[in-house]
């Protein structure tokens, strides 16, 4: 059976989250809601767009919270993501990694005839004149590309501000593209847990960006976009009066992560809330000191440290992997939950923890009040 075959009967039964079968992934939609509101009134106090990256949520119905909030389209970090959220309705995708090969090319030109303000990234002018070649041969409307520049993690983007004027000149030379502006997403600085240090990282980045830019504006290229930043650099990035917009993505769930980050200089300070959580059973109880839930290796992302427990357990119990499909909960100094107990988990990364899912199971106050499906799921081509 399906998530909404199994679920759908508890919408709006009072108390309905301690039915839903486990493991089971969690929204609180109270906290997401504070969460969207919360970063769009800091772009807009800011004067800064706001394009929310779908790579966090997966979901038009996420997204479509978002846009009502103020963003201004979706980032999305892979082609396919792109699609599921056309397919969903959502207008203003950004594809932030590059499409080279010539299938992929081909499904890009297609989205781009049936997506209002579409636009990707490209790092490679061999790349630019392909696409333009295949938006011409297909008599289709002319594709909106950013130069996607590399921070210095060497994943994507050019090299120097050389060759982002050499991409710059391959773009504008081909009536089938138009040069959106530039791409500059620093994502090795949003986890240092210090502030001080990510912001002084973070300055020494834009410092390179500003080489870039003077770069091609010289060479008649001035972007009139500068995608970029995060939520662990949002604070930073809208200091520094360079990007126009805001590409940033886990806000709106605050995973383990980000939480163990400070967001702001203020100690303490907290901006977002935790908004995705996973529900998990005690299924065994037969050990002193241990019990075993229902939530495994299978059951979230395994690329981070084990999760924090979030409710229903005393303080001080910790988890860890027992398997594919079973955790153990421990607490030396206290009581463990019983037999049949739901426990809730903090997300430990949010992004490939969603991914691992159909359906988000969307809570008020203890009750089940709708069933989103991971739109994107999957979606990784």
């Amino acid at each position: 059976m399906t998530d909404e075959e199994l679920h759908r009967h508890l919408i709006g039964r009072q108390g309905s989250r301690r039915d839903l079968n486990t493991p089971v992934l969690v929204i609180d939609r109270d906290a997401l809601d504070r969460n969207i509101a919360r970063m769009a009134d800091f772009a807009a106090a800011h004067g800064l767009k706001l394009r929310p990256h779908a790579k966090t949520h997966k979901s038009g119905d996420v997204a479509r919270r978002q846009i009502a909030a103020g963003a201004i389209g979706q980032c999305c970090a892979k082609l396919g993501e792109a699609e599921a959220l056309a397919d969903a309705g959502i207008a203003g995708l950004l594809i932030t990694s590059p499409v080279v090969a010539a299938a992929g090319i081909e499904r890009l030109v297609a989205l781009n005839e049936r997506s209002a303000g579409l636009m990707c990234v490209a790092d490679n002018p061999h790349v630019a004149r392909a696409t333009a070649a295949a938006v011409t041969a297909k008599g289709g409307r002319p594709l909106t590309l950013l130069i996607d520049i590399d921070p210095g993690i060497h994943r994507t983007g050019v090299a120097s501000p050389e060759c982002a004027v050499e991409l710059y000149r391959a773009i504008a030379a081909e009536p089938a593209l138009v040069y959106g502006g530039v791409q500059y997403y620093c994502g090795s600085q949003q986890h240092i847990e210090s502030f001080a240090e990510r912001e002084a990282a973070i300055h020494d980045r834009a410092d390179y960006l500003r080489t870039v830019l003077a770069a091609l504006e010289a060479a008649g290229g001035k972007p009139p976009i500068v995608s970029g930043g995060g939520t662990g650099t949002h604070r930073i990035d809208a200091t520094l009066d360079l990007f126009t917009e805001l590409q940033v993505g886990s806000y709106i769930f605050m995973d383990d992560q980000y939480r163990v980050c400070a967001l702001t200089p203020e100690e303490g300070e907290i901006p977002f809330e935790t908004a995705l959580l996973i529900d998990t059973r005690v299924i065994s109880a037969n050990s002193p000191g241990l019990v075993t839930v229902d939530a495994g290796l299978k059951a979230m992302a395994t690329d981070a440290k084990p999760p924090l427990l979030a409710g229903g357990a005393a303080a001080g119990t910790v988890y860890f992997f027992m398997g594919d499909e079973q955790g153990a909960l421990v607490n030396p100094a206290g009581t463990l939950p019983a037999l049949g107990e739901t426990v809730t988990l903090g997300a430990p990364h949010c992004d490939p923890t969603v991914n691992l899912y159909d359906f988000y199971h969307v809570v008020s106050d203890g009750t089940l009040v709708d069933i989103w499906p991971v739109s994107a799921r999957g979606r990784s081509r």
